[in-house]
């Protein structure tokens, strides 16, 4: 009898828990969520020598945040550093790494935990893409994909997640794609390594879950084709569904999401449509519904980004 009574208010414990959840995600679907404060904050943003990496590093930098800047471009995030301090930031570090060395993750992050303290934001933000259909990538391209758009995600939760744990405070931010959801033509290594950060980052939130780490929080971040130039030349045939997107717009949709705590965030909000389809049309049917918005054409055009002579 006492097994049954035990099950019983299990079963009503987890009921409760599922309802008053639901309820929760319904209010803050009408109103917007309480932003949290991050000033002191100790922010770090890989790829921040230019792009979607910049606007961050300006945006948290308005807001009081200590930065820690990580790029392969030397010169690149010097500028970033100078912009950072004209928009306000009291403290800015730059680093130059190779997020795709795990070594080299490892000495700058000892060097910044020295010099700067723990990170308390992280935000993995680095990544490449090569445009290239599957049989024309070169191996040591698809190899670099992961690197930098998976594999360094490893490495730099390696380098700050234990502070986190030990501090019961911090944020896990994974900078991803829509095409780490949806399978894109053309964008065969893009989207595995793609896939892999999401997959990896929903793991790790449900770890820091199961560990009772209430502190540390997760936002996955999948937009659409982003004006910044790394992939200049795609295209969209709707625009109104699926617009090429503002990188000022998708920094400021990134940093609400990662100041209200949101675990997902995606732009535009079409791809929660195309997701929700995704989970019981038939396959053929979603070929169907992409080859009409166009999205098996929309990487023909891809130039990439232009490098600077």
């Amino acid at each position: 009898m006492s097994s049954n009574l035990r099950a019983a208010r299990k079963f009503l414990v987890f009921l409760g828990k599922s309802l008053f959840s639901i309820l929760e995600a319904l209010i803050f679907g009408l109103i917007p969520r309480p932003r949290k404060n991050v000033a002191g904050e100790i922010v770090l943003i890989t790829g921040s020598g230019s792009g979607l990496g910049r606007l961050l590093a300006l945006q948290f930098a308005r807001l009081g945040s200590v930065l820690v800047l990580w790029d392969i471009n030397t010169q690149g995030n010097e500028e970033t550093l100078q912009m950072a301090r004209e928009a306000g930031a009291m403290r800015v570090h730059a680093y130059t790494c190779d997020c795709s060395r795990k070594e080299d993750v490892y000495r700058v992050a000892n060097q910044v935990k020295k010099e700067v303290g723990d990170v308390s934001i992280l935000i993995n933000n680095a990544g490449i893409v090569t445009g290239k259909n599957f049989l024309d990538c070169p191996d040591e391209l698809m190899e670099k994909s992961f690197d930098v758009n998976f594999k360094a995600h490893l490495w730099t939760y390696k380098a700050f997640l234990p502070a986190m744990i030990a501090n019961d405070h911090g944020h896990l931010v994974c900078i991803s794609s829509s095409a780490g959801l949806v399978g894109v033509n053309g964008l065969a290594d893009y989207c595995a390594s793609k896939f892999a950060a999401v997959g990896f980052a929903e793991s790790m939130f449900v770890e820091t879950f199961a560990l009772k780490q209430k502190g540390i929080k997760t936002t996955i971040v999948c937009p659409f084709f982003i004006k910044t130039g790394m992939f200049e030349g795609c295209t969209t045939r709707c625009p109104l569904l699926l617009p090429i997107l503002d990188p000022e717009y998708t920094v400021r949709k990134i940093v609400d999401a990662i100041l209200q705590e949101r675990l997902y965030l995606c732009i535009p909000k079409f791809l929660y449509l195309m997701l929700f389809l995704k989970s019981f049309l038939p396959a053929k049917t979603g070929l169907i519904i992409g080859e009409y918005l166009g999205i098996l054409e929309s990487m023909e055009g891809f130039t990439g980004q232009k490098k600077k002579v």
